[in-house]
């Protein structure tokens, strides 16, 4: 049965390990429902005279197991592909620039990611993504325009993808929905991370009457049909970030999801859960990690986008470590990176 979490205006407090999400969003300015046609389509999207990006990629091992992943790619501006680099145990990670600088309103992207049988990829961005306030700003448009983000993922059998992007900061006045659908193969791994800043604190600024929404849906194919493994809606805006049960007047909000690629044993899970907790000890905000079906899902809201960084990647190196892989290698676009951890099998990690 498919996990559904849902966070909209509000976001209850609960113990470590668990996730009660509640509430209704202050819709000040339309924008297209999240929720999937009969037809399994998604919602149409109107056009709009901005920026209509988009990047193709595809990765690829035709060789033994411990042959180096390939990649194409194909993009249009501003989306731009810079130079690939290859881990140790043959992961192809490929660094995202987005040339245009951020995003206004009325903007783009699309991103179609498909890896074949066995291949392994980590996907993340050269700078963190700025949307800029739109609302209020055009004489003919006073309501402003929503900026849009749409990515697509295909899994094939054994593969495994880590979409890891940098943070993405919200404007004053900005209004940004994102798109994330997963189509994965029995066997295959997903593991995303996901910050989001509301507002310019460091100047001053929140939210205004600006909007952020984002929906994750994945669905799980097999022989015997497919199903729904989890899906994931946020909304925001300034009221829901001020609410005590939404992010209580906190600036800093992120998700990180794993969907593994077969159901975890409890010494795994619990081994995780536990090491989610102890990671967080010395760091600043409130974090939860709680179990999926197959998987485990983490949020954070707090202060600080380090922080949050911080405690994810402690989390990947832990992931990792279950599933018998490679230390993580963090991106070098990363503008902030802490020491090495010690490894997990030397802590009881």
């Amino acid at each position: 049965m498919a996990r559904v979490v849902v966070l909209t205006a509000s976001w209850q407090h609960a113990d470590p390990g668990t996730l009660h999400p509640a509430g209704r969003p202050r819709a000040a300015v339309p924008a297209p429902d999240f929720c999937s046609r009969p037809d399994g389509a998604a919602p149409d999207v109107p056009a709009a005279d901005g920026w209509q990006a988009a990047a193709e990629l595809r990765f690829s091992r035709r060789r033994a197991a411990s042959a180096p992943t390939l990649h194409q790619a194909r993009c249009t501006a501003p989306l731009k592909v810079m130079r690939a680099r290859q881990e140790p145990d043959g992961r192809c990670t490929l660094p995202l620039l987005h040339t245009a600088g951020g995003l206004v309103g009325g903007d783009q992207l699309g991103v179609d990611i498909t890896l074949e049988a066995g291949s392994r990829a980590l996907i993340t961005s050269t700078a963190a993504q700025k949307v800029y306030g739109s609302i209020g700003l055009r004489l003919g448009t006073p309501d402003g325009r929503w900026a849009r983000q749409r990515v697509r993922c295909r899994l094939e059998p054994g593969s495994d993808l880590e979409w890891l992007p940098q943070e993405l900061v919200l404007y004053r006045n900005s209004l940004f929905e994102q798109r994330l659908e997963l189509d994965l193969a029995e066997g295959a791994s997903f593991l995303a991370c996901d910050v989001v800043r509301l507002g310019r604190t460091a100047a001053g600024e929140g939210l205004g009457e600006g909007q952020w929404r984002s929906a994750l849906e994945a669905q799980r194919r097999s022989e015997s049909g497919r199903r729904w493994e989890l899906v994931d809606r946020l909304a925001l805006d300034a009221e829901a970030a001020a609410g005590l049960h939404g992010l209580d007047g906190q600036s800093v909000v992120g998700t990180l999801v794993w969907l593994a690629p077969q159901p975890l044993s409890g010494g795994d899970l619990a081994g995780l859960l536990e090491r989610s907790r102890r990671d967080r000890g010395d760091l600043v905000g409130e974090m939860a990690c709680g179990a999926l079906d197959q998987g485990l899902i983490a949020r954070y809201r707090g202060p600080s986008c380090r922080d949050a960084r911080f405690w994810f990647t402690r989390l990947w190196r832990g992931i990792r470590a279950v599933r018998g892989l490679s230390e993580p290698e963090v991106p070098r676009e990363w503008p902030f990176q802490e020491a090495p951890l010690e490894p997990a099998e030397a802590d009881g990690g």
